[in-house]
């Protein structure tokens, strides 16, 4: 049964410029996986998917950014692997699988979340 859906866009030079802006701001997001992952697009919808979980999640309190972390499959199909806060609010709400999609264009990253019991 799905418990909840979030969606999230992310405008990549937006993002961008905040990360050349702030300096920590990339290791405050991001895990070393992810930030080893690709360019600024790929962040952008790491950071997309991190929003849409929080939004699937209801925007509890207590989330940090990288309690959430987007890793790829074998197959290059991204999942989500989940802990710290995101994990405790999924718990509780009995979230037991993850489905994510991800996608970056004309300067766009999304990503759309599913969680489900």
């Amino acid at each position: 049964m799905i418990v909840g859906v979030g969606i999230d866009v992310v405008d990549v030079e937006r993002l961008a410029q905040a990360l050349g802006r702030t300096p920590n701001l990339a290791t405050r997001l991001f895990t070393t996986q992810e930030l080893e992952s690709g360019g600024v697009a790929s962040l952008a919808a790491r950071f997309a998917a991190k929003e849409a979980v929080a939004k699937a999640l209801g925007a509890p309190g207590g989330l940090r950014w990288q309690d959430a972390e987007v890793v790829r499959h074998e197959s290059g199909r991204p999942l989500l692997r989940v802990s710290g806060g995101v994990e405790k609010e999924a718990t509780a709400q009995g979230i037991r699988s993850w489905h994510l999609s991800m996608s970056h264009d004309a300067g766009i990253a999304t990503a759309v979340v599913v969680a489900e019991s």
